[in-house]
């Protein structure tokens, strides 16, 4: 998959760690204080690990960040031997929380000094093993940026598979993935009253949200996953945020809120004893029933106009010569709970494929015969229930203002890359649901009134045959967003060739009918919806009077 939950961390560290954590119910909020300002001291960023990686790429000819990135940490290890005296504590906190390997008492003393090793191991970082102490957690830095500007956290979690060996506990705690990314880079960013982080896991989401939020509420079925979320946000000196246990929404009881974000346990599982049902992603039901009950679930949850934004999938179930699409099933779910959504599935994929991706993901490698036994158990679940294939994406769900019916209604598949985001696709979809409610409340008169502007990301390309006066294809291409491809023909290039805010949609189309001696109501009709579709999907942007 293009996100994943494990796997897939944020750079500059790889897989790590060590055994598990335990963390008390009553954490040593003094203990944690003191560990931020080590980490502090240190320079424990992810700037510096870079530079330590890039000065081992210097000596050696090879990246240990990118070997990292791989599941492979010797060129990591090797670039560690030769630092200099000023950073040998910098040093010893990567070997040991994200390198995931054992280190002398004395050093982590060292590294740590306000916290001291005797507190590191009442804060269930690290194991005393004989005069060295074996990490027990995963801690790295993590850097972002968003509409509030530029952020560097440190955040922990379990270790990885480095560190255990083989196939992750059930209980396992997930730290920064691909799929915790992916989330966060989608976000709104303008301001609201309380967000609600459904299955916060370490907290990444819930962190997040309180950039943009006068509150936070974060909840998870795993109480050990809620002890690393409040760690990490005492760690990170985070306020507003209170952590609430319990499955779906029953940590809100009748509370609504303006947001809710969730990077819900939605991997299909087959339901088999043998099977690992891991807490960070596995919802405990039958097939894509958790991603249906998220989005049912928002509706009463949501303030009138709040927004919900997750991750998930979709089974295509195919019964005799039917297939039951997938796409349209998330978009029925959400239809049928009174939501207004755009949905975007991102990635399709086959039977094996989804099951080789979660099999790796829990750490049993391939070649193996748990890996084999397991990728049986999967494909006979499938097979069983008729899956041809799973789709995964973004949804984004409103609950109408009100007194309003719902409006939009939209899902897409667009496959492929993405177009060059800085800071996550946040800012696009923010700028499309306005330009969406724009035109959505538009009448044709209404529409033929509005003045557009192409957007500044959008290029045009065209295809000739060899001599030929006129163009075969015209393509107009999204640079950032979702780097739409739109096959836009003679009168809507037109269009958008001559879209510059001056004057009204309808006094273009008649201007271009005249042009291309079409008839304009014709011409209108045609061009019409596709105005809406480009800015919607923010390749035309409204300007307003």
């Amino acid at each position: 998959m293009t996100s994943q939950h494990a796997g897939d961390p944020a750079d500059p560290s790889a897989p790590g760690g060590g055994g598990a954590a335990r963390l008390d119910p009553d954490l040593d909020l003094d203990a944690v204080d003191a560990l931020a300002a080590d980490l502090e001291a240190a320079g424990f960023t992810v700037a510096a690990v870079e530079a330590l990686w890039e000065r081992g790429a210097a000596a050696e000819s090879t990246h240990p960040g990118a070997a990292l990135r791989r599941g492979h940490r010797v060129p990591a290890l090797r670039a560690l031997e030769h630092v200099p005296a000023a950073e040998r504590a910098l040093a010893t906190l990567v070997r040991c929380f994200v390198l995931g390997v054992p280190v002398a008492s004395v050093d982590l003393e060292a590294a740590l000094p306000a916290l001291g090793t005797r507190r590191a191991i009442g804060l269930g970082m690290v194991r005393a093993d004989g005069d060295q102490v074996a990490p027990a957690m995963d801690l790295r830095p993590y850097a972002f940026a968003d509409a509030a500007g530029d952020g560097a956290w440190w955040i922990a979690s379990d270790p990885g598979e480095l560190v255990t060996g083989g196939p992750l506990p059930e209980e396992y705690v997930l730290g920064v993935g691909g799929a915790s990314m992916t989330l966060s880079g989608l976000l709104l960013q303008r301001r609201a009253g309380t967000t609600f982080d459904l299955g916060t896991g370490c907290g990444i989401q819930a962190m997040h949200a309180s950039r943009f939020s006068e509150r936070v509420i974060a909840s998870d079925v795993s109480a050990r996953a809620l002890r690393f979320a409040r760690l990490n946000v005492r760690l990170n000196r985070i306020d507003g945020v209170e952590f609430r246990l319990g499955s779906l929404f029953e940590p809100l009881g009748d509370e609504q809120v303006d947001r809710i974000a969730s990077n819900p346990p939605f991997v299909i599982t087959p339901r088999e004893r043998d099977v690992p049902a891991y807490e960070y992603r596995d919802g405990g039901m039958v097939g894509d029933a958790i991603v249906e009950a998220v989005v049912c679930g928002v509706g009463e949850h949501l303030a009138p106009g709040g927004v919900a934004q997750l991750l998930g999938n979709w089974e295509y179930r195919r019964a005799d010569e039917d297939l039951d699409d997938g796409l349209e099933r998330a978009a029925a779910w959400a239809a049928a709970a009174g939501l207004e959504y755009w949905i975007v599935e991102r990635e399709r994929q086959d039977p094996s494929e989804y099951a080789e991706t979660w099999i790796r993901d829990g750490g049993t490698r391939p070649g193996t015969p748990a890996f084999e036994r397991l990728h049986d158990a999967w494909l006979e679940d499938f097979a069983a229930r008729g899956v041809e294939s799973v789709g995964f994406g973004y949804l984004l769900l409103r609950r109408p203002a009100a007194g309003t019916a719902p409006g939009l209604a939209r899902a897409e598949r667009l496959h492929g890359p993405l177009g060059d985001v800085v800071g996550g696709l946040a800012a696009h979809l923010e700028a499309c649901l306005a330009a969406s409610d724009v035109v959505g409340s538009l009448d044709d008169d209404g529409l033929r009134a509005l003045r557009v502007a192409v957007a500044d990301d959008v290029t045009e390309e065209r295809h000739h045959w060899p001599g030929a006066e006129q163009p075969t294809v015209i393509l107009l291409r999204q640079g950032g967003g979702f780097g739409r491809v739109v096959d836009a023909g003679t009168g809507l290039a037109a269009l958008v060739g001559a879209a510059d805010g001056e004057l009204p949609l309808g006094v273009l189309v008649d201007a271009i009918a005249e042009l291309l001696e079409a008839d304009r109501d014709e011409l209108w009709d045609e061009l019409a919806m596709a105005v809406r579709e480009l800015v919607a999907g923010g390749m035309l942007r409204p300007v307003a009077d």
